[in-house]
């Protein structure tokens, strides 16, 4: 299991024995900030997916020709390999990484995407938060941007905005209206909710992760996300967590045209393919965007 203060250097480690044995493929980008709402939108640029799509069309010849659905996490590319971070879950880099360092926190068996999430889902997060300051996030759902269906959550360490912000929408949420104990940030004209942590939850990922689950659930009821007969939210959402807040957010659809949407747009990190793209974002602006993929409020 993981040994405490170990993960960040692991993380980083293994990241260089990855690039040097190709194992992990990073994709080019460059990036603009668009500011709206006094939220300085990181949007990336993708100089080129060639090489993704590729790997993906392969994957989608072997899965026809097989008829078994490819799953990159069972078993994963020892390659890939982080660390284990509990009797549950298992930390591996994203081969296809845009941001550096970029962790999964994967199921060790397989569990849907899409199904609630667990206390033993909040207490590998927390572990992985507690030894790496960044942001933690959940596509819960293809609507919500997930790409496979094994369970798995992510962590982005800090700062999102090279140089910059911690999180682009630090200063929205300084504004943010409670009542109760459930937040609203005022440039974000769609359902979500927000929950502030006590200070110092950080210290103990067991008390965080109940802290967090208990969050979680009253979110979804607050948002009117039933859960059905299999157990699993009936509404795609985007999960965001820092060591200080939890951000939930229902999803409508994938993506605005062909711009896709997942966790991080929600945080202030968008991505696009072409310039086209990054062209009709700026015509439309980012909050726009954001409101087309969730749920007026």
């Amino acid at each position: 299991m993981l040994e405490p203060g170990t993960l960040l250097l692991k993380l980083q480690q293994q990241t260089a024995r990855a690039l040097e044995v190709g194992a992990l493929q990073p994709i080019s980008t460059h990036y603009q900030l668009i500011e709206q709402a006094e939220i300085p939108f990181l949007v990336r640029v993708i100089d080129n997916l060639q090489r993704k799509a590729t790997v993906q069309e392969k994957q989608e010849k072997t899965q026809t020709a097989t008829g078994v659905e490819f799953n990159p996490f069972l078993p994963y590319d020892p390659d890939l390999f982080v660390e284990n971070l509990s009797a549950t879950h298992v930390g591996l880099l994203n081969k296809f990484n845009v941001v550096d360092y970029h962790l999964l926190i994967v199921t060790r068996d397989f569990q849907e995407q899409d199904s609630l999430l667990t206390l033993e889902d909040f207490e590998a997060m927390w572990l992985a938060l507690t030894e790496i300051d960044g942001l933690a996030f959940y596509n819960g759902g293809r609507e919500a941007g997930a790409s496979q269906r094994h369970k798995h959550l992510q962590l982005v360490p800090f700062p999102l905005i090279p140089n910059g912000l911690n999180v682009p929408i630090e200063k929205a949420i300084a504004s943010s209206i409670f009542s109760g104990s459930i937040g609203k940030i005022p440039p974000f004209e769609f359902r979500h909710t927000l929950s502030l942590f006590e200070p110092g939850l950080v210290t103990d990922y067991k008390l965080a992760a109940q802290v967090t689950l208990a969050e979680y659930l009253k979110s979804l009821d607050f948002l009117n996300i039933s859960i059905n007969d299999q157990g699993k939210p009936a509404t795609p959402y985007n999960l965001l967590a820092t060591r200080n807040w939890l951000l939930i957010i229902p999803r409508s659809q994938e993506s605005f045209d062909e711009i896709s949407v997942n966790s991080l747009g929600f945080a202030g990190a968008l991505l696009v393919g072409n310039h086209q793209q990054l062209a009709q974002l700026k015509q439309q602006q980012p909050l726009t965007i954001l409101k087309s993929v969730a749920f007026p409020i």
